[in-house]
């Protein structure tokens, strides 16, 4: 399975809160929703349902599974929820227990095991693992050369300091620019893999 990241990201690199005021407020995060005046169905939400059409499986930090599981198993009926309700699920935490599991197919992977069944599962054949958000893990996997697509909604706006899904361990990871197109609200949707070798 290749892995796919796909992030909503401001100007300035923040990945923190896009979706509302209190989905995370770490560090005094106060600029939570900030992605709401960009959004559009067509361009921006056409990047995730393509996204989610060629998923196998969903892949994510703690955090955001938490939010994911409190907002979508109750909006049964939408395609876009039935999907994601539908996948298997994978979340990496050392502190969630079994009986935390309650978004239907999620499978707890524990924290100190993750790389090794991270790498298990890209080994098994399937399309796509999706990671949405999750910026923790995603700094992770980038830094071990493990995604094979991201996909950023560069936002037109500075959110001022936040989470970061980039790496600051001081590797260099070139990445190829496969598409681009831009929204109406001025939404960058970029899509890179990284680059061949040579």
């Amino acid at each position: 399975m290749r892995i796919l990241v796909t992030e909503f990201i401001s100007l300035d690199g923040v990945v923190q809160g896009p979706g509302g005021a209190e989905e995370d407020t770490d560090g005094g995060f106060a600029n939570g929703g900030w992605t709401h005046p960009f959004f559009d169905p067509e361009i921006v939400g056409g990047a995730f349902d393509d996204a989610l059409a060629k998923a196998d499986a969903l892949l994510y930090g703690r955090r955001t599974w938490q939010n994911m599981a409190a907002a979508w198993p109750e909006r049964a009926g939408d395609p876009f929820a039935d999907k994601l309700n539908a996948l298997p699920k994978y979340v990496v935490s050392s502190t969630l227990g079994e009986a935390d599991l309650t978004w239907q197919n999620t499978t707890r992977i524990p924290g100190d095991e993750a790389l090794a069944r991270i790498r298990e599962l890209r080994a098994q054949a399937g399309a796509d693992m999706v990671v949405m958000g999750s910026p923790t893990l995603v700094r992770t996997l980038l830094s071990e050369g493990l995604v094979d697509e991201l996909r950023l909604m560069v936002m037109p706006v500075l959110v001022g300091g936040g989470k970061s899904i980039f790496p600051t361990d001081g590797g260099l990871h070139n990445l190829e620019l496969v598409s681009s197109v831009t929204s109406p609200a001025g939404v960058n949707v970029c899509v890179y893999r990284p680059a061949s070798a040579g």
